[in-house]
Order: structure tokens, then sequence, then C-alpha cells
């Protein structure tokens, strides 16, 4: 049971009261086993109302997916081209992960025709490690590319070989699990 979707899931004033029915379905229906999962751009880790479903979901073995797609603030603004502050997500995923571990999903593309430069997945590795040494847990890394057509021709997918050489970059920079999906 994912909380995802077009608009990010955290935005909604009553996040802790949809967790909270996903739960009692989840055992109405004897899906104990059925994970539950919070797929999250991180804006909104820090509302009173989340941290209170967050709060649930670790009580019935929830997950805490959180999106982190760049290293940098401009490469944060080319690709998620959002109005959020870069230093807010990064704070956020960390309060997050000092709490409990989380799985940090992260896309990675080309733009106008180039994969992302190696100081900016250095620059990534970094945020990964910054998180790891100020206590946050970061139980793998969900490495993807583009899977379905962008508004933007720009916006192309990595080629397997590729997503595999950013994930070994990743693993070796850090030390963490990075899953590939491509």
């Amino acid at each position: 049971i994912a909380f995802s979707g077009d608009g990010e899931p955290t935005m909604i004033p009553n996040f802790s009261e949809c967790v909270r029915v996903a739960i009692e379905v989840r055992a109405e229906f004897g899906l104990a086993n059925t994970k539950l999962v919070l797929i999250t751009d991180s804006a909104g880790l820090d509302k009173v109302d989340v941290r209170a479903g967050l709060a649930l979901m670790d009580a019935h073995q929830g997950e805490i997916w959180c999106k982190l797609d760049a290293g940098t603030a401009a490469y944060y603004r080319q690709v998620n081209r959002y109005f959020l502050r870069f230093d807010r997500i990064l704070k956020n995923i960390l309060a997050t992960a000092r709490v409990r571990p989380v799985v940090i999903q992260s896309l990675f593309l080309k733009l106008h025709g180039e994969p992302m430069p190696a100081a900016e997945l250095e620059a990534y590795c970094q945020r990964l490690r910054d998180i790891l040494d100020a206590g946050g847990s970061i139980r793998e890394v969900h490495a993807y590319t583009i899977a379905r057509p962008t508004p933007e021709a720009w916006a192309t997918k990595l080629s397997t070989a590729e997503l595999a050489q950013v994930a070994q970059v990743i693993r070796d920079r850090t030390g963490l699990r990075v899953d590939v999906f491509d």
C-alpha cells in the first residue's frame, strides 16, 4: 500500500488519518504482511501531522522512501523544477532518517544528452554521506531512470550500462546498498 501519486502525499491536511485508515483496512483484510510505504519528495516531512503519520507507519512496519535527485541546489532546480529550497529537502530527509531508516529514491537521466556530471554525482554521494555522518540511517538507495515520455524532449533516459555505472559510483563512495531500476 503506497502513499504516492500525482502530487505530494505529505501535503494533504489529514495525512495521519489516511495512514490510520490504511492500517485498519490492511488489518481488516488480513494483509498484515502487506508493505505500507510513503513515497515522498520530502517537502512535508516536517509537518506535525505527517510526523504523527510516520510514527503510525513505524508501529506497523511502514517504510519511508525519500526522493533525492541531486547533490546541489542548482542541479535540483534543473531536474525537479520545484519551488522548495534544496536545503529544506535535505533537512527533512535527515530529520526523518534520524528516527527510522529511509530508502533514498533517485532519478538519474540525461539533460540535453548529457548524464549527471561527475562533480554533481560526487556532490550527491556527499549528501548521502552527510545524512549518515549526522546520525541518519539509509536502508538502501533506489537508482532509476526515466520510464515514460517526459514533457521536455531534452530530458532522456540513461542506458542500462550508464545507470549501472552511476549505481556503482554510489556504492563505492557511500558503502550503501543500491538497487537499480531501469
